[in-house]
């Protein structure tokens, strides 16, 4: 594909890429879908579920379907800055130092257990995820083109951890929760080829370039007023609910509207309808709200979506 290439032409890959990470991973289409979305509208994405659910696994089979550089960075409590970014190193023969780039620099970034690191190595990957870029020895250095972060996290675990505070949680631009599998999809696990096996005979789907054209495509989608007035209300309802403290912000309904332009171009359509806000409503805006008490930002935001209603 090339730069001009038509929301119709970025619906093959994204049929294509669906097919080949379920190959991989036993994962439901509500959760699947949001990560493709974000792939393709260039966004970062967080995997959240309990241990042995697979979240390492889909990152990396997502990765392996974009033929693009990448790195895994495993986050552990003395993890530094430094680790990821990289440092500056004294080259005896030269009699200079030379900055070594760490794993950061690459166009996808595994982010494994990002709770498990240090509020000071965590502010960096969010200012890269923010940038695209960073600063080393006053100099700013980018991190390429695309760069996408598919970090994974453990929530229900504390041990070990460092809470995520909600505002580094609105740089993702998506948040999936990815639990056990259903029991004819688990049998089938059991009884067939391993999935590291698998993941390790694909080959990728899309190159760099193609990519980058998907999500040119992206922008080319169409969003009509009354998708935008819809999208509106149901923003302002999260800040008129009563069991919310702080509804979605302005920089969350682009979000809303950026993913709704991916599920649009994924499936071959140039512009966006309002059941392309309603699938990505809980992936985007439920870890953008702060609830006042206790309850289940999802559920709610859930309520908020099917009670909003659509003035075509």
């Amino acid at each position: 594909m090339t730069a001009t290439t038509s929301t119709q032409d970025a619906a093959a890959p994204g049929q294509a890429l669906s097919a080949a990470v379920r190959r991989v991973v036993a994962v439901p289409p509500e959760v699947l879908e949001p990560l493709l979305c974000a792939l393709v509208a260039g966004g970062h994405a967080l995997i959240e579920g309990v241990p042995g659910t697979g979240k390492t696994l889909l990152a990396k089979t997502l990765a392996r379907c974009v033929d693009c550089s990448f790195h895994r960075i495993q986050f552990t409590n003395d993890l530094m800055p430094s680790d990821i970014v990289g440092s500056m190193v004294w080259r005896p023969k030269a009699e200079q130092f030379a900055f070594v780039r760490g794993p950061l620099f690459a166009n996808l970034v595994l982010a494994d257990e990002i709770n498990r690191t240090s509020p000071r190595t965590l502010s960096c990957l969010l200012e890269a995820m923010e940038n695209g870029a960073v600063t080393v020895e006053g100099r700013t250095l980018s991190l390429g083109t695309p760069f996408l972060v598919l970090a994974t996290r453990n929530p229900i675990e504390f041990h070990g951890t460092y809470p995520v505070p909600e505002a580094a949680l609105d740089r993702f631009l998506v948040r999936v929760e990815l639990d056990y599998p259903d029991p004819e999809s688990e049998l089938r696990l059991y009884s067939g080829t391993q999935p590291e096996q698998t993941l390790g005979a694909m080959e990728p789907l899309l190159s760099r370039d193609q990519l980058l054209a998907a999500q040119v495509a992206v922008d080319e989608v169409v969003v009509r007023e009354p998708v935008i007035h819809y999208c509106h209300r149901v923003v302002m309802a999260t800040r008129a609910d009563d069991r919310i403290l702080l509804g979605a912000s302005p920089r969350a309904a682009l979000a809303w509207l950026r993913t709704a332009r991916a599920r649009a171009s994924l499936v071959g359509r140039t512009h966006v309808l309002p059941d392309d806000l309603k699938a990505l409503a809980l992936p985007v805006l439920a870890h953008r709200i702060f609830l006042k008490g206790s309850g289940d930002a999802a559920n709610i935001v859930a309520d908020l979506v099917e009670h909003t209603p659509v003035e075509l």
